[in-house]
This record gives structure tokens, sequence and C-alpha cells, in this order.
């Protein structure tokens, strides 16, 4: 019996070593500094360094922007106050009277030229010819105007 147990023993010992052995091997993979997680932990300790140094700098930029828009403001704060001085300044100012315009401006003329050659146009008799043919016309265009308002009698078809 002793001799049996010595043999199980032996071979409890023999199956740990073995074991031992495939788990050293194992966790040489697993620390592997190109392949397994201890590269990945390398990498991610690297970037979050340079995460790091980056956020520094976004830092250091933010606070000189800060500083440079509170220059700004206040720049613009006392621009601001200088121009509602002069504009409550200006109030005391008496307002200068403009040169009248001329009643009649040149859209003014043309219109009424435009309406003159109408009412000379409704004055004319209308004289009908049976056997002649009526002669077309020349509408009037008064210059600058937008809309012309034609006469009726023009937009007969003979």
């Amino acid at each position: 019996m002793d001799l049996i147990a010595d043999i199980l023993l032996a071979a409890g010992a023999l199956g740990a070593g073995f074991y031992c052995l495939v788990l050293a091997r194992r966790l040489k993979k697993f620390n592997d500094l190109e392949k397994g997680v201890g590269g990945a932990v390398a990498v991610l300790s690297s970037q979050v360094d340079d995460l790091n140094k980056s956020l520094v700098a976004a830092r250091q930029m933010s606070d000189g922007s800060s500083k440079a828009l509170e220059q700004l403001t206040g720049r613009a704060e006392s621009v601001a106050h200088k121009l509602e001085l002069m504009m409550a300044s200006m109030h005391d100012i008496a307002p200068q009277q403009e040169p009248k315009a001329e009643a009649r401006t040149e859209e003014n003329d043309a219109l009424a030229e435009a309406y003159e050659a109408e009412a000379q146009v409704e004055a004319q008799p209308e004289v009908v010819e049976e056997s002649v043919e009526p002669e077309p016309q020349e509408e009037v265009k008064p210059s600058g105007l937008m809309f012309v308002r034609h006469h009726r009698s023009q937009n007969r078809v003979a």
C-alpha cells in the first residue's frame, strides 16, 4: 500500500510540475511587449502621457486666449462708452437744414411727358378708313419708369 501511495504522490507531483510549466509559458505570452497585454498596457501608458502633454498645451492656449479676449472686451467697452458720449453730444448740436430739392425730378419729368403724350393721343379723333389700313403707331416709352400705362385704343386689333 505504501508503494501505491508513493506512485500516486509522484504522479501528482509530476502533474503539478507540468501544470506550472504550462502556466509559465502562458504568462510569458500574456506579458509579451509586442503581442500580449503587456504591449497594450505599454501603448496605453504612452498614449496617456501624450494626452497629458496635449492637455497642458491646450490649457495654456486657452488661458492666453481668454486673456486676449478680456483685453479686447475691455477695449470694446471703452470704445462703446466713447461712442455713447459722442451720440449724447450730437443731441446738443442743431440739425443743419439741407437745401430744398427741386419739386420735379427726372422721374417726375418723364412721368409728366408720358401723361402729356397719352393726352395727345386721346385728343386726336380716330379716323376709320375701311379701305386703308391704319399706320402702326410707335409706343411712347418714357425713360426711367418701370411701369408704363397703355391706352386701350392701342391694344385693339384691326
